[in-house]
């Protein structure tokens, strides 16, 4: 049983490991391409049709500034058509009615599209808006964005070029500063969007269009398949799809666009739930025919190591479960030293995430000590929350792989922008403590039993690793408590 745990444990290890040096050569093409980057020359005379797809499904809080912001396109009038795809069950259908009608009566080309059902959730209703849009282009967003009058002035010139299928952007954080939890995701998202998806960009390697925020040529999502509803993420299906057929994507670091983050814990596990599982549906979907395709070797690496990224919660939590037996293991079999020396691995595994999120943070801030200073506090938080989260995400993944289906949930948003906004008491939330919450609490008492060990056996190696998990864990719980009592407001 011993050997067993051992092998179990130094599995998972490796692959944190290898996972991580596939992000360091990302570190390294994103400040290759930043010290060496071209300015292309655009034409800004290049202003097909397009349609703006709005996937909408019970968002009152936000829907109407998503119109607004739509309506407001610095964009020629006869080129632009607005579908709201409205799959709604609640007011949000008479929010959208009244705002077209407004829009409408102003010359807008905006219409509110509703189904006879909500088969294939978001992907469903984005395949059926495609049926009847006028555009070449199709731009799209989320109800919790809001995009700048400037949006398709600044992407659409780089569809001159015919092989281009998709142009993403960056996403901003209206409501960054919220509270830790927000600041936590920014972190997290900011890495994705400057370091990640410019270093894939720049290394020509498979990158994913991220289901909003961006601008697709007609053709392209034709010529793929289509938008299909058989995994939980849509958009990384179809980027995958997409690629394969010869298509290439542009990554723009430099073009923001606005949204906001979700403010409470049930919504932020919700979107991890979601995006975890769904690019392990998608690895499962694609993964094969990458791999036996023609594409270079290294383009394949970063293939594998891109779908199967939601695995990295698998082995944490595998490794995290297990860090306590191998303590009790090492101090048992000291003949066994040899063996624990390669775990250290996993410490150079955290010095490359290190450097990955140091670079981002540092892309982020104004000033050297600026960086150091939010890296150094964010950082380890940021650690600790995607410890504490692995749970959950890690049954996502295994639901994935067994081949479970589950219903898509879209992460409802509640308007929040600033400190003086409130989530609580507002509609979407059930209030309901699971038992997934209660382990969770029990996993931080888990991990404050591993803290114990160290002192009792002598042994502080993976002292910072249970004080991260326990803390995490801690967080996690201490959020669920929260929202429990907060969404109970609503519920009284």
């Amino acid at each position: 049983m011993e050997i067993l745990i051992l092998i179990i444990y130094g599995l998972a290890l490796l692959f944190i490991f290898f996972y991580s040096m596939v992000q360091l050569h990302l570190v390294y093409l994103y400040l290759k391409n930043k010290n060496q980057k071209v300015e292309e020359a655009l034409d800004a005379t290049f202003l097909p049709s397009v349609t703006v797809q709005l996937p909408v499904y019970n968002e009152m809080y936000v829907v109407e500034r998503l119109l607004d912001s739509v309506a407001e396109f610095d964009y020629p009038p006869a080129l632009l058509q607005i579908q709201v795809l409205d799959d709604s069950t609640d007011e949000t259908i008479h929010l959208i009615a009244a705002r077209v009608a407004h829009w409408k009566s102003k010359g807008v080309n905006i219409t509110q599209l509703r189904r006879p059902t909500r088969d294939g959730y978001k992907a469903g209703a984005l395949q059926y808006g495609l049926e009847i849009a006028h555009g070449e282009y199709v731009a799209i967003f989320d109800a919790d964005f809001m995009p700048r009058p400037d949006f398709l002035r600044q992407t659409m010139p780089h569809f001159k070029n015919p092989k281009v299928g998709v142009v993403q952007t960056k996403w901003e954080h209206v409501n960054e500063n919220y509270s830790m939890l927000t600041r936590l995701q920014a972190f997290g998202l900011n890495a994705h969007f400057s370091v990640e998806q410019s270093g894939r960009n720049a290394g020509n390697f498979f990158i994913n269009f991220n289901g909003t925020g961006g601008v697709w040529r007609k053709a392209c999502i034709t010529d793929a398949g289509g938008w299909q509803a058989d995994t939980l993420t849509e958009d990384l299906d179809l980027s995958y799809r997409a690629q394969m057929r010869g298509w290439k994507f542009k990554y723009l670091e430099h073009v923001g666009s606005p949204a906001e983050l979700p403010a409470e814990i049930k919504s932020l596990k919700s979107q991890q739930f979601r995006w975890t599982k769904g690019a392990a549906e998608t690895a499962r979907k694609n993964l094969a025919s990458v791999l036996t395709s023609s594409f270079p070797v290294r383009t394949k690496v970063h293939a594998l190591f891109h779908l199967l990224n939601s695995t990295v919660f698998l082995c944490i939590i595998i490794i995290s479960l297990l860090s306590i037996p191998v303590l009790y293991i090492k101090s048992a079999s000291p003949e066994l030293e040899l063996i624990f020396e390669y775990a250290s691995l996993f410490l150079l595994s955290l010095l490359v995430l290190g450097l990955y999120y140091f670079v981002s943070t540092k892309q982020q801030e104004k000033g050297t000590w600026a960086t150091i200073k939010h890296f150094t506090v964010r950082f380890p938080l940021f650690l600790a929350m995607s410890m504490g989260i692995s749970l959950h995400n890690s049954l996502a993944v295994v639901q994935a792989y067994a081949g479970y289906k589950t219903p898509f949930i879209r992460t409802p948003k509640f308007n929040i922008r600033s400190a003086k906004d409130k989530w609580s008491g507002k509609q979407y939330q059930d209030g309901q403590l699971t038992l997934l919450n209660i382990a969770e609490g029990a996993m931080c008492l888990y991990f404050v039993f591993g803290i114990y060990s160290a002192f009792k056996l002598n042994d502080f190696g993976l002292l910072p690793f249970h004080i991260l998990l326990s803390v995490g864990f801690g967080i996690v719980f201490y959020y669920s408590i929260v929202y429990a009592i907060g969404s109970k407001r609503n519920l009284a």
